[in-house]
């Protein structure tokens, strides 16, 4: 079967929020061990909203991810972005973004250097890179850090300059591979709430993966529950986007009911795999 994988082409202007962003259709992944992480999986990215992508380990969340970003190429199936077919893969486009599950941050280069590095690659120096630099900064809350080094800051402020260089580029669409797993569950909630809204305001499009349902009804605007390997998409539940993303919605009858119902779909999904 022929793979395409088309990266974006620039968004129409009056492109209206909820259109098809990207779509996957019949994509599969099998790993020269023969292993195969997905089969058949279809679906849909939407513009401007938060899409989960929840499962059990080893379900091919992941591996999805990193053939949107381009890391990787399907075995079977197409990848189309904006309707735009250009034969190339996404992972070196500046409409794209991606944040990992480590920081993964160069230890000899300062904050403002990790952010950098990106427009680097691009060609673009230091000085004429500096306004969107320390725009994202700002955008995390580090812009007082600029000149600090990985070794000097915590967890969760090291995923921050992740974020920022993912940022850097104004990306539409930013993938982000379970980036708060290893942090402290303090930690966890305050940059929850700081990604909500970092996507208010950029006005993006985010593929979100994580294992925690708790996680993922807070932040979504709908999840997509994956069955386990081979991965597919076994079950999708819509978050009204309306909903206030704050601690009294944490808190609320709301959210305990949307954990549960998410919660059941989830082993609904691990049992038919």
């Amino acid at each position: 079967m022929t793979t395409l994988i088309d990266p974006p082409a620039p968004v129409p202007a009056d492109t209206p929020p909820g259109a098809p962003l990207l779509t996957l259709a019949g994509v599969g992944k099998r790993f020269g061990n023969q292993v195969t992480a997905l089969d058949g999986l279809d679906m849909e990215v939407r513009r401007g909203e938060f899409l989960s992508l929840l499962g059990p380990s080893g379900c091919g969340k992941s591996t999805a991810l990193r053939l949107i970003a381009g890391l990787a190429e399907p075995t079977s199936g197409r990848i189309v972005f904006n309707g735009e077919r250009a034969g190339k893969a996404t992972s070196t486009h500046p409409s794209v973004g991606f944040v990992f599950q480590e920081p993964t941050l160069m230890p000899w280069a300062s904050v403002f250097g990790n952010v950098h590095l990106p427009l680097k690659l691009a060609g673009t120096s230091r000085r004429e890179a500096e306004p969107a630099i320390m725009e994202a900064l700002e955008l995390v809350g580090l812009d007082g850090f600029r000149d600090a080094y990985p070794r000097e800051l915590s967890g969760g402020m090291k995923m921050r300059v992740s974020i920022a260089r993912a940022l850097v580029t104004k990306p539409r669409l930013l993938l982000m591979d379970e980036p708060f797993a290893a942090l402290d569950e303090i930690t966890r909630f305050k940059l929850n709430n700081d990604l909500l809204q970092v996507w208010r305001q950029l006005n993006c499009t985010i593929v979100f993966v994580t294992h925690s349902v708790f996680e993922s009804v807070y932040l979504s605007t709908r999840i997509l529950v994956f069955r386990a390997r081979p991965g597919r998409v076994a079950a999708e539940l819509e978050i009204d986007p309306a909903q206030p993303r704050d601690e009294a919605f944490r808190t609320s009858p709301e959210y305990a009911a949307l954990c549960r119902q998410t919660s059941t779909a989830l082993a609904a999904a691990m049992n038919a795999g």
